[in-house]
Parts: C-alpha cells; sequence; structure tokens
C-alpha cells in the first residue's frame, strides 16, 4: 500500500496546528492513527528516527491541540520525537524528502519552520533553552506558554539537570513533559532510571491516599476532622512512599505519571497544568514504537531503520559489504581485553552504535554505560587511568564535543593514558550539521599530551587501538561511519611507531599526503594525475598529532607542491598542522594546497553525495590539484631539487 492508498481522511487536511484545534475532541485518536501510518509509510523508504516519533504521536496532537503554536513555544528534545510535529506543522507534503540531500531535516531546525523554536539533535537541552525562553517571555511581559518536552534518557544529561537546578530555584512558569519510556538509544541505565521507575510504582501511595480518606469520611459527624489529622499523617509517608517528591523539593509542580498513549486523558492533563504558575513536570510513560506492533517488540532495531517493508517490517536485502568500522573496533575491543585484564570499555548510551553490545556481554564488569553523559564518561575514564586501568572511551566525535573540558582538564593536564575511540568521525549523512564529525582535529590536536591518529583501512584501525591502548599518553583514534574496505586483517596486532607516516607510492612532481578516509581516494587520484603526466607521491599520515616531521620537512624541499586532503573542517585541520610545522622550520619553497571541508555548516545528504560537492572524494582531489598545479605553471612541473634524502615506499601496513 502506498502513501496515496492510505486513509488520510483528517491529516490531509491538516497544514497547520491551528486545524486540528478545528476538530472534535473525539477525532484526535483519528488523527493520531493516520499520522503514525504516515510516519511508519514514509519512513520505509527515506529511514530515519521511527520508534521515537511513534511514541510520541498521541503527546503531538495533545499539544497542538491543547497550546497555542508557535505563540506557545514548544521545545523538543534531541529531535528524535519530533516527526509528527514536524508533519502537523505544515510539513506533510515534503515529508518524503526527510533527511534527504536539500529536503527536511531529521531535527527541529529554526531555519526550517517557525514552529521550531530551537535547533536540536543532541540530548538534554530543552529544559535550559526552554528556562531561557521563559525568562525572555517574562521580561518583555508577556504571557505565553513554553514547554519542553524531554526524554528519560535526556535527564541523564548533566545540562538538563543544571536546567531543573535553576528553573526550580526561578520559579518561572515552565511546563517540563518527561515522556518516560525507559530508553534514550540503549535501555536507560543509572539511579535516574531506576528513580523513575519507582515514580511510576508510586501510584500505589495515591491509592492508599484516596482509601484512608474513604474511611475517615464514613466515620459520622468528626469524619471531615479526621480526614485532616489523617492527611497530615498520610502526607509524611509520602518521603517513604513517593519518589517524585524529590522534583517537589526542587520547587516543581508534579503530576502523574499518566499513560502518555490516552489522548483523552493528555488533553484533559495538559488544560489543567497549562496555566500554572509554578513550574511543572508532567511525567506521561509512553512506548518507543508504540502503536506498530513491530517497532514495539524491537524499539532499538527500529530507532534508526533504514528502508523496510511497512506491512511486515522486514528490512530490505542490501547488497553484501565488508564489515563496518565500528564492528571491526568491538572485535578489536573483544580481542584485545581477552589478553589485558585492565582494559575497560566505556560508552554513552550508545553500546549499539559504538559496536560494544557483544563487549559489554563477554566483560560485564569491564563495560560501562554511562547514559546521555559524555562529560561523566570522560572524567570517569580519567579516574580509572589513574588507578593503572586502561580505559576506553568510545564516543562519537559530534557527542565528544559536549565533553572537551574534561579532555583537556581531566585526561590531558594530567597526562592520563585515556583511549578516545572517536566514531562517525567526518561527514555522516542524513543526520547533517550536528552529527558531522568535521571538529575532533582541530579541537584535539591544540591540546598538550594528545596524541592523534586517523586509520586508513579497517586494519589500520585495530593496529592503531593496540597502539592507543598501549600508548601511556592520552590518545584518540578517529574513523568513520560505515562499511570499511574489505581488506584482510591481521591476526597478530602491531604497535605503530608513535608519528611515523607511511609511504605509499614515490614520485617526483608533487607530495600529497592524506589522512584516514582520504587515502584511498587520493590513490585513486593520483593514478589520474599519472595520465595527465603528474608524477605524485602519496603519504598515508596516519599521524596527525604528532606528526612526521622530518618527512614532510623532506618532501617540502624535494617537491615544488605539497598537498594535503583531510576528511575534517580545513579551519584548525591537518592540513593547517602541516603548515604550522613548515613555518616554524622556516620551508618557503614549495607551493602548498589544501583540501578538506570549508568554513560552513554541511547539510544532510548522502556521504557520497557530500563527498563529491566539496570536492573531496577522488574526482574532486584530481581536479583541485590539477587545477592548482595548472594555475601556477602553463608547462610540466619542474624537476624537484635533489637534497640527498628521498623518500621511498614502506611495505605498508
Amino acid at each position: 500500500m502506498g502513501i496515496e492508498e492510505l486513509n488520510l481522511s483528517l491529516l490531509s487536511k491538516i497544514n497547520n496546528p491551528a486545524e486540528i484545534k478545528k476538530l472534535e475532541k473525539q477525532q484526535l485518536g483519528q488523527l493520531a492513527d493516520e499520522l503514525r501510518s504516515f510516519m511508519i509509510h514514509t519512513i520505509s523508504k527515506t529511514g530515519g528516527h521511527l520508534a521515537s516519533s511513534l511514541g510520541t504521536v498521541e503527546l503531538t496532537v495533545a499539544l497542538h491541540y491543547v497550546f497555542n503554536a508557535p505563540v506557545d513555544q514548544i521545545v523538543w528534545d534531541v529531535g528524535h520525537q519530533a516527526y509528527g510535529h514536524k508533519i502537523l506543522t505544515g510539513r506533510r507534503d515534503q515529508f518524503h524528502t526527510l533527511r534527504q540531500y536539500e529536503g527536511i531535516s531529521g531535527f527541529p531546525r529554526r531555519e526550517e519552520s517557525i514552529y521550531d523554536t530551537f535547533n536540536v539533535a543532541h540530548a538534554s537541552t530543552s529544559i535550559s533553552a526552554a528556562l531561557g525562553m521563559a525568562v525572555a517571555r517574562d521580561l518583555e511581559g508577556k504571557d505565553h506558554h513554553v514547554v519542553a518536552i524531554i526524554g528519560d534518557g535526556g535527564l541523564t544529561g548533566g545540562i538538563a539537570l543544571e536546567g531543573i537546578n535553576q528553573a526550580g530555584h526561578l520559579q518561572k512558569k515552565l511546563l517540563i513533559i518527561l515522556n518516560d519510556n525507559e530508553m534514550s538509544i540503549s535501555p536507560n541505565v543509572g539511579a535516574i532510571a531506576g528513580y523513575l521507575n519507582r515514580i511510576v510504582t508510586g501510584q500505589v501511595y495515591n491509592r492508599f491516599k484516596k482509601e484512608v480518606e474513604g474511611m475517615l469520611l464514613s466515620v459520622p459527624r468528626i469524619g471531615p476532622r479526621l480526614v485532616k489529622i489523617g492527611r497530615d499523617m498520610v502526607d509524611a509517608m509520602k518521603t517513604f512512599m513517593v519518589p517524585g517528591l524529590l522534583f517537589h523539593e526542587l520547587g516543581f509542580d508534579y503530576v502523574g505519571p499518566i499513560n502518555g498513549h490516552h489522548l483523552d486523558g493528555l488533553v484533559d492533563t495538559l488544560e489543567k497544568v497549562k496555566n500554572n504558575a509554578a513550574p511543572t513536570i508532567l511525567h506521561i510513560v509512553t512506548k518507543k514504537g508504540a502503536g506498530w506492533s513491530v517497532a514495539e517488540s524491537a524499539p532499538i532495531k527500529y530507532h534508526g531503520p533504514t528502508a523496510y517493508d511497512p506491512k511486515t517490517g522486514v528490512f530490505y536485502p542490501t547488497a553484501p559489504a565488508p564489515p563496518s568500522y565500528t564492528s571491526i573496533f568491538g572485535k578489536t575491543m573483544i580481542r584485545l581485553a581477552k589478553q589485558d585484564p585492565k582494559i575497560v570499555a566505556i560508552t554513552a548510551a550508545m553500546l549499539e552504535g559504538t559496536g560494544l553490545v557483544q563487549f559489554s556481554k563477554e566483560f560485564p564488569d569491564r563495560c560501562f554505560d554511562v547514559g546521555i553523559a559524555e562529560q561523566h564518561a570522560v572524567t570517569f575514564a580519567a579516574g580509572l587511568a589513574t588507578q593503572g586501568m586502561k580505559p576506553v572511551a568510545a564516543i562519537y566525535s559530534t557527542f565528544l564535543q559536549r565533553a572537551y573540558d574534561q579532555v583537556v582538564h581531566d585526561v590531558c593536564i594530567m597526562d592520563l593514558p585515556v583511549t578516545f575511540a572517536i566514531d562517525r568521525a567526518g561527514i555522516v549523512g542524513a543526520d547533517g550539521p550536528t552529527h558531522n564529525g568535521l571538529y575532533d582535529v582541530a579541537y584535539l590536536r591544540a591540546v598538550p599530551n594528545m596524541i592523534l591518529m586517523a586509520p586508513k583501512d579497517e586494519n589500520e584501525l585495530q593496529h592503531m587501538i593496540y597502539t592507543a591502548i598501549e600508548t601511556p599518553h592520552p590518545t584518540a583514534v578517529r574513523f568513520p561511519r560505515g562499511n570499511g574496505l574489505g581488506v584482510k586483517l591481521d591476526e597478530q596486532f602491531r604497535l605503530l611507531e608513535l608519528g611515523k607516516a607511511e609511504i605509499l607510492q614515490d614520485g617526483q612532481d608533487c607530495a600529497l599526503i592524506a589522512i584516514g578516509t582520504m587515502v584511498h581516494p587520493s590513490l585513486k587520484a593520483a593514478e589520474k594525475l599519472k595520465v595527465d603526466g603528474i608524477s605524485m607521491t602519496v603519504i598515508n599520515a596516519r599521524f596527525i598529532k604528532p606528526l612526521d616531521e622530518e618527512l614532510i620537512s623532506c618532501l617540502a624541499h624535494e617537491k615544488p607542491f605539497l598537498i594535503t586532503v583531510e576528511e575534517a573542517a580545513l579551519m584548525g585541520g591537518f592540513g593547517s598542522a602541516v603548515m604550522e610545522l613548515l613555518e616554524s622550520r622556516s620551508i618557503w619553497g614549495c607551493k602548498i594546497l589544501r583540501i578538506g571541508i570549508p568554513d560552513r555548516l554541511i547539510p544532510h545528504g548522502s556521504p557520497n553525495l557530500l563527498h563529491a560537492k566539496y570536492g573531496i572524494d577522488a574526482d574532486g582531489i584530481y581536479e583541485k590539484i590539477k587545477t592548482f598545479i595548472e594555475g601556477h605553471y602553463a608547462s610540466k612541473p619542474r624537476r624537484p631539487q635533489k637534497l640527498g634524502v628521498k623518500a621511498t615506499p614502506s611495505q605498508g601496513s
């Protein structure tokens, strides 16, 4: 069944939230059903974050029925929950372009719609942002509502707790909706997750209180007085029976937990609490993947699915491909941990995403999922390192940004041997600018004591992980999302010499130094340039910090042209490091071209498309180098002056 065959008699008429208010209350259930079906069928073609948005269908309908967006400010957390919001706020007809190049984003974006009040993609930010909006409202003498929706996983992020702390202190009118489905991506862990579970079971207090009051009221004449005395006594027991009292003590009115899939109850409750003068937490309980049994039974699998059959949920087959870099990392960790009991793995709510699920099963006492708490993850790793352990913090490039202070102060200043396995380095594709891992080179290489490397293939990745763990300094290995090249993996791990590059081929006219994912496209570009009569030396830099200073200096003396290629931001990147080296050694003779990501936000789209657009695929590298050289010389480049030192190809890795 295609989209055109779905029954969307109500949804097809909704082009903005005002039209939802025209519906009868009893029609909202039908709208929710249509919205859910529309999402399931559309995402079956585009892929996307399905299960989380299925879980917030009823909440989304109720919010837009009760509140008056965009006058009322609705702030979503993460954005995985917000697909229904996008559809109901004028983007239904564009939803088929979700996460496609030049299509709509997978996350709320202010640039995309007036109904998207804040750009979100990293978790735990909604409370702080909404509190800022509430304060601004009051300073300007306005009276609209501000609502923050945060998932229970988002509460494990420190910034969420910081926001709650100030909101309770300021006592601004603010509604925080806690969407409790016991999951972020991986199942939630930690004391906060347990606390919320106890709140849900704390309903026994409310029942107990009502039963006591009912019995006392039945006593003739003195019943009301007994109720007052009894109420005081029962309330004194509240601390022991209702974990939700913590929110009350922090300055919030607490309501819930209520069923987040019961539309009538949601609407009624939102109507009652929206005018509360005090900051209020409404705790709703939902199910990730709700309304589609396939996703309900496998919420992790359908958190961010690729294309599937919308009737059965079966994923469409894909062509055989080499194992992913992430899976190679996970297998390497298991092999190394079997040899070394001091190796410990840490992840921030991303066991699946970082390839550590099997590791956690084989070494449950040496694998720690800290929740959406990257800052804690890094300092936790630092603490382990002070005691002689060998912690490996597996964190996406974009998420490690959140823990930069801890990387600097708690790891690098103490020169602690923490390994950072930086997954999703480079362009990641459909998740767009909030998830592209383009800045880690610049923000890590500036920090003293940090060692930073990037593999050219999955075989080199396993050797780099081994090298990093065995290096007594902070060490980071950045590697991309997606499949490897299918190279053969060595059976034995090998320590790489720190700061030593690999010479892949020698040429006379030009030196090309590539790092990580750009090595193989650079080799292909060199083959094309050879046809044009340009002979290239190609170097696999391996190390961004420390650089192979002697080799690079030699090449700069020998060659008239020196080109660097990286899948990272050019500002402060690998090419900048090379230029800084040459400047420090007063080497001025060669012409330098840096190829990488320009100083702009890279949109969502397929990685292959974006690599081509920004000229970091083989064809783009070829064109940039050819244009660069031809722009300096009308004829074949001069031969380099021989200085008695010649680069020769190595045996490879």
